[in-house]
């Protein structure tokens, strides 16, 4: 640093005496200097320009330099000051002003209106008085400069405090200076500091507003006198949100030119929402109410609560549909869902910016803060392979989780929508009773979210006017709060009392827009103006789906490719950048993948499963495959990227196909099984046309996602009649891993299989899961299949496939003996599936046994009675036969498809078991144990013991 700014810096120190106790804020002055001269107040600023040498916002050695200084000067006596006295205390309080404005962005939430309930307790904010800041009432009158508060340069503390309050700590609390980004920050600031957090609404706004209350209060009102005592879950004290999701669907529409909103809820509300938001015909509901709908294709259905919804209305900007995905009692799990199906519409329509698709999660307050999945799913907000380019969450904050409102006893935090900060999301916290302040923030929510791609939260708080259920008395559990709740008037008698005292609406008026309201609802007629009655402008996956709906289970599909083809796709994914190095133990794999595609050697599984993938894409369909490791596979048996070992750079051969459209997508998720899983399921059931998979690292680390499992992808379909073609990896097998390591809990699938709801497969060969993943896109329906995956025979030279076997056949869910010579002498006949077989076979050609024969099944559900008849047929002469599988007996196949067998040996055979015992744990911790059973398993099997 020269002399010359050293002198000027040391001029600046000393003209303000008072710079030794407070050299920490002048660095902080200096930052936003450097950031934006004109956010310092004037007096720093001018200050600031004597330093004419570091002007250059890109020296950072001389900033570095100027902040050395300021700590050198602090520790150095002050000299005595030469101005005026009076000057010099006005410019100390002056950095108390701008301390004060500072502490209102940071804690002025904590002293905001929010709570119409009045019974939030608030932490002391001392922060937020004069006196923490050597300020006082004898201050009010003079005047500050306001620094980089929105306004006027200069303005009385008491003004300045005015702003202050009204912005920061009324009927909106801003949480948003934990973000990490400044811009953001800045933006934020300059956009509630500009208007004062007041809303201003024209009068057609605020009439409009009413008649959205109207519509909200009075729905739930119609209800309760009609179908007295039926649960509802009714929105009643939340009213609002209804108001809020017109503002944010039209705002989308016509202001940013949104084509689809993806919307996700639990059952609080909901009726409401899908009649007043969703334009749902109310007769519709009323004959669900009344039990009048009957279900068709033998489903069970589900309670209307549940029930999704879809919808295009009309905007300013155009037609924007909107759906509403179907959730069970899970609360918050339906929230990564949604992600994978706003993810899937995003690249249909090839919006990687998230422009043209909106996710919006309507939140409980208890479930928010409780539920691990709202945490797992912001985590995957903004990574490469999940990220929806932000999310609009709206919480219904109730303050009351089922009965309990206490904080001790439902959450750790202040607020219930701490878990958001993990993210940088900004929080909202608003009113409900002030619906004009819910339109304020639901614009800025919006508008915070389009400009940036981030997820955002409104909080709004309310109350629950009934208890958990209208049949449920809160007053038991909840004596002071309901109290207060049963004296209160509603939000649509305070703004209606708001807007007649400011002669907007007479009550005659009003009260003719309820009876008005009250009469379509009773005629069943739409009661959303914008509902479009066509669909002409609906999702595009809609037409998509029409070739798959209500087609019934036939996986019928000719999935065998010519020998040209098998070659020519080999090699492309064979194919990689010049001079591209890579590691050693892959390129060996890739030498040998080499030979296979010549037809040389046969092709292993890896191999095998990547041909499947291309050989779909140029079919014209997209894979997306999903979960911890897929990218190189748990067992390094994929490969589907490739690094170069010299700069990190990835090549993934599937996407750099020439002359294909298809996409293809590999992602190494987080670490998380439930959320994923969802999102993937979200994904398949909007997409008909994506092979889209997630893979267990270990089969039984699915049982982190079994929510999922139960209440999506085995009963979707029956519940709801939602159609889904996800496929699920599980990797299988007992090896002498231990308990954790060895199951993927093939029994639980089985246990669940009914009408045709999935598959479960356990294919054994490397040409099964080719023919078995280009099965499930090829045939004319889309229905969940479950893979037990391999281990150890992803290398197992017999679990390898010649090349005739991927141009001819296709997936046998039976496979046979073709080795035995003689039929006839077959006296033994022993059914398994998976890895056990190559157990059995080694056995067998050790024993020299001729007269047993060994049968696998493939595919345990839809079970292939048929196929099996066939092949037992063939052995007129077996006397005994076994079931065999590695698992113990309550576990596996056994008691889940024994009946199916016993029906095909007939009732004059007696189907007999070979394994394991019952056990609690999937499989022993000891891999001498581990042995030691399985050769004991395989010789009662083989009648050896």
């Amino acid at each position: 640093m020269d002399l010359k700014v050293r002198h000027n810096l040391q001029e600046l120190w000393a003209s303000s005496p008072f710079a030794s106790q407070n050299s920490a804020y002048i660095e902080q002055l200096y930052d936003e200097y450097l950031q934006n001269p004109d956010s310092v107040p004037k007096s720093w600023r001018q200050r600031f320009d004597q330093l004419p040498s570091i002007q250059a916002k890109e020296d950072e050695t001389s900033h570095t330099s100027v902040k050395n200084l300021f700590k050198e000067l602090a520790r150095q006596p002050t000299a005595a000051p030469s101005c005026d006295i009076d000057a010099l205390a006005h410019d100390a309080r002056q950095v108390h002003v701008l301390q004060l404005i500072n502490s209102y962005r940071f804690l002025g939430h904590l002293c905001a209106k929010t709570d119409p309930l009045q019974q939030i307790e608030r932490c002391e904010a001392k922060e937020l008085t004069l006196q923490h800041h050597q300020l006082s009432a004898a201050d009010l009158d003079t005047i500050f400069n306001t620094g980089s508060l929105v306004g006027p340069e200069t303005a009385s503390l008491r003004e300045i405090h005015s702003i202050l309050q009204s912005t920061y700590s009324g009927c909106i609390g801003a949480e948003y200076m934990h973000l990490m980004n400044t811009e953001e920050k800045r933006w934020i600031q300059n956009y509630l500091e500009g208007i004062r957090g007041t809303p201003n609404l024209s009068k057609p706004a605020k009439l409009d507003l009413l008649g959205q209350l109207v519509a909200g209060e009075n729905f739930e009102k119609y209800l309760h006198t009609r179908y007295v005592g039926q649960k509802r879950f009714s929105l009643e004290g939340g009213e609002s949100l209804i108001p809020m999701l017109k503002e944010l669907i039209q705002r989308s529409g016509g202001q940013y030119r949104v084509k689809e909103i993806d919307i996700g809820m639990a059952h609080r509300g909901r009726l409401n929402v899908l009649v007043n938001i969703f334009g749902k015909t109310p007769a519709d509901l009323f004959m669900e109410f009344e039990g009048k709908v009957v279900n068709s294709n033998n489903r069970t259905g589900d309670v209307k609560y549940h029930m999704g919804y879809s919808a295009n209305l009309s905007t300013a900007g155009g037609a924007v549909h909107i759906a509403m995905a179907f959730n069970p009692s899970h609360l918050e799990i339906v929230a990564p869902v949604v992600e994978g199906s706003v993810r899937a519409r995003q690249d249909h329509r090839k919006d990687s910016e998230g422009k043209e698709v909106l996710p919006v999660l309507i939140h409980g307050d208890a479930a928010f803060a409780g539920q691990g999945v709202v945490m797992e799913t912001f985590n995957m907000s903004q990574s490469r392979g999940y990220s929806t380019k932000g999310t609009v969450h709206i919480i219904i904050n109730n303050q009351i989780g089922f009965t309990s409102s206490n904080q001790e006893d439902s959450r750790s935090t202040l607020y219930c929508s701490d878990v958001a900060k993990m993210v940088s999301a900004p929080i909202f916290h608003v009113n409900g009773d002030d619906p004009e302040a819910v339109i304020l923030v639901t614009q800025l929510a919006l508008d915070y979210r389009m400009k940036f791609s981030k997820d955002v939260v409104i909080d709004m708080i309310c109350y629950r006017r009934h208890g958990h259920s209208e049949a449920d008395e809160p007053m038991v559990t909840q004596p002071m709060m309901y109290s207060r709740i049963r004296k209160l008037p509603t939000v649509l008698d305070k703004y209606f009392q708001q807007c007649n005292d400011a002669g907007l609406i007479n009550k005659e008026d009003y009260e003719n827009s309820i009876k008005t309201y009250k009469a379509a609802l009773h005629a069943g007629k739409h009661v959303v103006a914008e509902f479009i009655p066509d669909n002409h402008t609906a999702s595009p996956f809609i037409e998509a789906w029409h070739q798959y709906n209500n087609k019934g289970y036939n996986p019928a599909a000719e999935t065998a490719i010519t020998e040209q083809t098998f070659k020519s796709q080999a090699n492309e994914l064979l194919a990689l950048p010049d001079g591209f190095p890579l590691h050693h133990s892959v390129k060996k794999i890739l030498d040998a993948r080499s030979r296979m595609a010549s037809g040389e050697i046969p092709v292993d599984w890896g191999f095998a499963e990547k041909l499947a993938y291309i050989s779909l894409m140029r079919d014209g369909f997209n894979v997306r495959l999903s979960g911890q490791d897929s990218a190189r596979g748990t067992f390094f048996h994929r490969h589907a990227t490739l690094l170069n070992q010299e700069n990190g750079e990835t090549y993934v051969p599937l996407r750099n196909l020439k002359d294909c459209d298809s996409n293809f997508l590999v992602i190494n998720s987080v670490l998380s099984e439930e959320a994923v899983l969802a999102f993937e399921y979200g994904y398949a059931i909007t997409d008909p046309n994506t092979l889209t998979i997630w893979e267990a690292q270990f089969g039984d680390f699915a049982n982190n996602a079994q929510v999922v499992i139960d209440q999506f992808i085995s009963a979707g379909e029956q519940k709801w009649g939602q159609h889904c073609g996800l496929v699920m990896f599980l990797p299988h097998g007992l090896e002498g891993q231990g308990p954790e390591h060895s199951s993927a809990r093939l029994e639980r699938y089985l246990q669940l299989c009914a009408q045709h709801n999935m598959q479960v497969c356990v294919p054994t060969a490397a040409y099964q899961i080719f023919h078995l993943l280009r099965r499930q896109m090829l045939m004319q329906c889309r229905v969940p299949l479950i893979v037990m995956t391999p281990k150890s025979l992803l290398r197992h030279p017999d679990a390898s496939s010649p090349l005739s076997k991927f141009t001819h056949g296709q997936f046998k869910t039976v496979i046979g003996e073709t080795v035995i010579e003689n039929d006839q002498r077959i006296k033994r006949v022993i059914l398994c599936s998976g890895k056990v077989y190559y157990d059995l076979f080694a056995r067998r050609r050790e024993a020299e046994l001729d007269n047993v024969v060994i049968i696998r099944i493939e595919q345990l559900y839809p079970f292939p009675s048929d196929e099996l008849q066939q092949e037992i047929a063939r052995y007129k002469n077996a006397e005994t036969f076994i079931w065999c599988q590695e698992e113990p007996m309550n576990q596996g196949a056994w008691y889940s498809s024994q009946h199916h067998m016993r029906a095909v040996i007939g009732k004059q055979n007696y189907l007999d078991y070979a394994g394991r015992p019952h056990l609690a744990a999937p499989a022993e911790g000891n891999m001498t144990t581990h042995k030691l059973e399985q050769a004991q398993l395989v010789n009662e099997a083989l009648g050896l013991t």
